[in-house]
């Protein structure tokens, strides 16, 4: 690690542990990594920012079994490699009992495992992939510590299907995908949602991450009479899409996953974005409910902005926080095991921003964030609005 590096990583451990005057035990140390850098770094900042957000409340509201939480946090730049190094520090030099984040599905299946081989529970915040609280299941290993709240791909897939075809009546729709885990296991969820209503992409394009040309691409969308196009990736090269559109004078609905709300897409986009469609948690504008008004006003007044980055990942960074919390308290214990039992049979519902969180896991379900917690999302003007 670069001089620069460890400067940087021990304002990260240190911050979340300075906001907690009055607690003198020994901190509780959880792991958060995600990409703060890069493509996805609306993505990881804004999850990063939702758990120091939880984490400063509950430190001053006493801490959890009187002792203060300590986030130990790593930025895994996207990369898969980095996303193991980081996460064999966290496990075996800083020692932390839990962790929250991954962002990006092919680090949280390259990464996770080393949290699962040393008995810790992670709790995936953002990353979507619908095979990663899956990765570890029984009879090849007895115990999965992995968790997840935020809605996986098989949820984001249909949301998208359903607006395209159910909703809006389109029969011939292109999929364009990046080339990542992220991408192709998304690609794979959309093919399988409309097979499911008797249909099939007309074409089926690939991207790169950094690329910034998709006149091909869309060229052969276009020429297949495609009446919208479907995208998995992330918000820059999904920018590049809205505007190879317009360069083209070539204007369908873009419908796909939640990166179309990343601010790297709005930004990049412009006007080019507007009407592009896709999955929500929770959207900024437009909240009404006390829990929601106070999270917005609680990560404006400490990052000084007004629009967050990526409203859902902030908010389900702060709520894997509080579930967390919850489950070390009813635990009594640091120890990972007796955290992942208690995640599995959480007895105290935790009110959070996206939703209450009643008993959200099971035995045999990891999975926090029904169908039914998803709404429809649209780029509007700069805002990711409720779509009508």
């Amino acid at each position: 690690m670069t001089p620069a590096n460890l400067i940087r990583a021990a304002i990260s451990a240190a911050f979340i542990l300075l906001s907690a005057p009055g607690l003198g035990a020994d901190p509780i140390k959880i792991g958060v990594t995600g990409p703060f850098t890069g493509g996805s770094a609306p993505a990881g900042l804004s999850m990063r920012n939702g758990v120091r957000l939880a984490a400063t409340e509950i430190n001053d509201a006493g801490g959890i079994l009187g002792r203060p939480i300590l986030l130990v946090e790593r930025d895994d730049e996207a990369k898969n490699e980095r996303g193991v190094q980081v996460v064999q520090e966290l496990v075996n030099k800083e020692h932390v009992i839990a962790a929250l984040g991954f962002v990006n599905t092919g680090v949280a299946l390259a990464a996770q495992r080393y949290y699962e081989e040393a008995q810790i529970p992670v709790i995936d915040n953002v990353a979507a992939g619908t095979e990663i609280t899956h990765q570890f299941e029984p009879p090849e290993y007895p115990d999965n510590f992995v968790f997840r709240i935020s809605p996986y791909d098989a949820i984001q897939a249909e949301v998208i299907v359903s607006d395209a075809a159910d909703r809006s009546g389109f029969r011939r729709v292109a999929i364009l995908a990046d080339s990542t885990n992220y991408g192709q296991l998304g690609r794979v969820d959309l093919e399988a949602s409309l097979a499911r209503r008797g249909l099939k992409p007309q074409a089926e394009e690939k991207f790169n991450i950094k690329d910034v040309d998709m006149t091909a691409q869309l060229l052969r969308a276009k020429e297949a009479g495609v009446q919208a196009v479907l995208v998995y990736g992330i918000g820059p090269e999904l920018a590049q899409i809205a505007n190879g559109m317009q360069k083209l004078g070539w204007k369908v609905p873009i419908i796909g996953c939640w990166s179309l709300a990343f601010s790297n897409f709005i930004d990049n986009a412009g006007p080019n974005g507007d009407g592009a469609r896709m999955p929500q948690t929770f959207i900024q504008a437009g909240t009404t409910s006390p829990r929601g008004l106070a999270f917005i006003r609680a990560y404006q007044t400490a990052y000084k902005v007004d629009r967050i980055p990526t409203a859902p990942q902030a908010a389900q960074g702060y709520d894997s926080m509080y579930v967390l919390a919850a489950a070390i308290r009813q635990a009594g214990s640091v120890d990972g095991p007796r955290i992942r039992d208690a995640l599995e049979d959480l007895r105290d519902r935790v009110d959070g921003v996206v939703k209450a969180y009643d008993r959200p896991f099971s035995r045999t379900n990891h999975e926090a964030i029904k169908p039914e917690d998803v709404v429809l999302g649209e780029v509007q003007s700069g805002w990711v609005v409720r779509a009508n």
